[in-house]
């Protein structure tokens, strides 16, 4: 069943429930109404008999019953009783409805009594007068309360069962309304391949729980296309980056097993076969370090990370590889409160990410110092890397996070390429970004900042 008829019939169940709770509430209400208003009918009886009885030297049996047809509505199968101290009749008319002498005692006894007896409703009023006490008990039939409430029944019976298709349709044009977003996400969703995750679904104008699964679902698709480039690119260049170095060591042994050559020419193969393993050495590891960040990414576990004290780390690793002072921290006002100082990642992840970024400074710094500045506000988290390298153009600035791409060809600078485009996904990861300034002429400046907003 879909979830337009599954609301549809809750709301009709929900609605229908409380409207028939409503119905038989009425119902109720008027059926005490009408028994209600035919015992006051009756108690009128009892008062005007009582005022009649004071004349009843002046007026008999039958005056009263002339008066009472003038004034009142005859009620079905009306019966009047007036009994004296001895429970004697004080008026003989022509019915044969009489009481007991224990319903006499107890209207004498209470004062005022009503109640049901078969068809017959009863209402007994004590009274006392100067001639003495006397009872009065008036009954009668109400014919019209039941034909009435019949009626009644039969109004609330279709009113009920056309209320309920009414909600049913209503409730059903009303869940199409509210999912209709959904079938919207749904025909994007059904777009979405492996080739093209690029594409997001649109976003919603109110900001509910819809616009809500929605980002979380954009978020996915961002980690699976993020997921998919690094699968795609280990796979698409491994192979060229691995057989190039390869292929140049093989043919520099051919060159030498062909025949005997003087021992400059050996130590110039040797060296050219060990610049080309050290190569091959050095993509096998961005490779590897690839792979291990496509395994990670998608399930890589977050936890809170102090990023000030990864920065230590990093300076006290890079002190142990280029000695220290090498890396020269700069650290502005660090805040009181650690939270500021906090992102929700994964520490290995983001350790190599800034690594890289370290790296690849020293690479293009040729021996001199890089700084590494670290800031905290309540805002975000900067870290600046800054070396004295030869910068790089405005028009590479923008290749520099491809995989396999070296903007500057000078052969002294080793590296595979890898190492920035893995920066930028896990950064990206993180809910980070990193930019590049330079003039493109001396010095290059990686900004890396995680704002605190969008980690929530």
């Amino acid at each position: 069943m879909k979830i337009k008829t599954r609301l549809s019939l809750i709301f009709t169940l929900i609605s229908s429930g409380a409207l028939l709770l409503v119905l038989v509430a009425l119902y109720i209400a008027v059926y005490s109404f009408f028994v209600a208003d035919f015992y006051s009918r009756l108690t009128d009886r009892t008062n005007l008999a009582s005022q009649l009885y004071l004349k009843a030297d002046e007026l008999d049996a039958d005056s009263m019953v002339q008066v009472q047809e003038q004034y009142l509505e005859k009620l079905p199968d009306e019966a009047i009783r007036v009994y004296d101290k001895n429970n004697l009749s004080a008026f003989k008319v022509n019915h044969n409805i009489y009481w007991t002498k224990n319903i006499i005692e107890q209207v004498r006894r209470d004062g005022f009594i009503q109640y049901q007896e078969g068809k017959r409703q009863v209402v007994g009023k004590f009274y006392h007068d100067n001639q003495g006490d006397f009872v009065i008990l008036a009954a009668a039939i109400d014919e019209n309360t039941p034909r009435r409430m019949a009626v009644l029944g039969k109004i609330a019976s279709v009113l009920f069962v056309v209320s309920g298709v009414i909600l049913f349709f209503a409730g059903r044009w009303f869940a199409q309304r509210a999912l209709s977003p959904v079938d919207n996400i749904i025909t994007q969703i059904r777009r979405i391949r492996s080739s093209n995750l690029h594409l997001r679904v649109k976003q919603v104008k109110n900001k509910d729980e819809i616009a809500e699964l929605i980002d979380n679902f954009n978020r996915l698709l961002e980690h699976l296309q993020n997921a998919f480039e690094l699968q795609q690119t280990f796979v698409a260049n491994a192979s060229h980056e691995l057989r190039t170095p390869l292929t140049s060591i093989m043919g520099e042994v051919d060159v030498a097993l062909e025949k005997v050559r003087d021992p400059q020419e050996y130590q110039r193969i040797l060296s050219s076969i060990a610049s080309d393993g050290a190569r091959l050495q050095e993509t096998i590891s961005s490779l590897m370090e690839l792979a291990q960040v496509d395994l990670n990414y998608t399930r890589a576990k977050l936890s809170p990370v102090r990023v000030d004290e990864l920065v230590w780390e990093l300076e006290e690793q890079w002190a142990m590889r280029k000695g220290p002072g090498n890396l020269r921290i700069r650290l502005a006002d660090l805040p009181e409160n650690e939270e500021w100082l906090t992102i929700p990642a994964n520490k290995q992840m983001l350790y190599i990410a800034l690594n890289n970024i370290i790296d690849n400074a020293f690479k293009y710094s040729n021996s001199q110092p890089v700084s590494m500045a670290f800031e905290a506000t309540e805002k975000s988290i900067r870290i600046a890397v800054s070396d004295s390298g030869p910068g790089i153009s405005a028009e590479n600035i923008e290749r520099i996070f491809e995989p396999f791409v070296r903007v500057n060809k000078d052969s002294s600078v080793g590296g595979s390429g890898i190492g920035l485009y893995i920066t930028s996904k896990i950064i990206e990861l993180f809910k980070g970004t990193i930019s590049v300034l330079s003039d493109g002429v001396s010095g290059s400046t990686f900004l890396v900042e995680f704002s605190h907003n969008s980690q929530h």
